[in-house]
Formats: C-alpha cells, sequence, structure tokens
C-alpha cells in the first residue's frame, strides 16, 4: 500500500506548476475525497479546478488517491454520519445502533432514507474534509516548493 501510495501521490510532486497551483489543486481533491459523492468526485475536482484555474491533475490525483482507502472507507463514511447526526439534532446526540439484520433493503433507495442518512453524512464530510484539506494544501506546497528548489540548484528542472 505504502509503494502504491507513493506511485500515485509522488505524481503531484513532478507537476510542472507553481507549488500554490498544485497544492491548492490537491486540496481540492482531498477536500472532494471525503464527501460521499461516488461517482461525481473526479468530475467536481476537474470543475473546480477549472473554476479556480488552478492544476487539473494535482486535483485529479489527489481525489483519485482516496481510492487506496477503500478497506477503510466503512469507518470513515459511519464516523461522517455520527458527526453530522450528532449536528443535527437538537438535543445533541449520537446516532442509534444500526442493526444490519433487521433491515428491509428496498428502503435504502426511497428518497426519505436517502435524505436522512445522506445530509448527515454530507456534513460530516464537510467537517472532516475541511481541515485535512487546509493541512493538505500547506504540507503539499512545502514540500513541492521545497522538491522544485532543489531541482532547480541540480538544473534538473
Amino acid at each position: 500500500m505504502k509503494s502504491r501510495l507513493w506511485r500515485y501521490g509522488g505524481k503531484l510532486f513532478v507537476i510542472k506548476d507553481t507549488p500554490q497551483s498544485i497544492a491548492l489543486g490537491a486540496a481540492i481533491g482531498v477536500f472532494l475525497g471525503f464527501t460521499p459523492l461516488f461517482g461525481l468526485k473526479t468530475l467536481l475536482a476537474l470543475l473546480l479546478a477549472a473554476l479556480f484555474r488552478v492544476n487539473k491533475i494535482a486535483a485529479v490525483v489527489a481525489v483519485s488517491l482516496h481510492d487506496l482507502l477503500i478497506p477503510f472507507w466503512p469507518v470513515v463514511l459511519r464516523l461522517e454520519f455520527d458527526i453530522g447526526y450528532w449536528l443535527l439534532h437538537q438535543p445533541h446526540q449520537l446516532p442509534p445502533h444500526f442493526d444490519l439484520h433487521h433491515v428491509d433493503y428496498r428502503l435504502w433507495f426511497h428518497w426519505k432514507h436517502f435524505a436522512a442518512v445522506g445530509g448527515p453524512t454530507l456534513l460530516g464530510s464537510l467537517l472532516i474534509g475541511t481541515p485535512t484539506s487546509i493541512l493538505a494544501f500547506f504540507l503539499i506546497r512545502t514540500v513541492v516548493a521545497r522538491r522544485q528548489a532543489r531541482n532547480l540548484q541540480k538544473g534538473t528542472l
């Protein structure tokens, strides 16, 4: 998994653009990677990167890095749902225990059920994705700037 992470994530550091543009594109990708908008993340990353005029490749690479977290997604989605549910209910409370043995799966595709689960999950994803993308922006900008400065000194840029 570490080699896959470096293979995909390492692409961010060889893009020929300004560190600011690369980092902002990656931050958009990281932010959208936490949202439960499966199937739309890459398209939204491209559109937002174009709208903000930042590096589109960095946005797509960063949003694709979340695919490496597929084994952990059930835990992440549950955490996002718990946070969103807690914030949306007055008085604040954690969601009730979820028992998979007594669930009517036909109701999963009903709009009311989708809104009851999707709303809190989306809110929780925004609260997790925002600080993570800010942290990613500063980390990636620093690493890319250092790497580009080092390559400039070597004359390989």
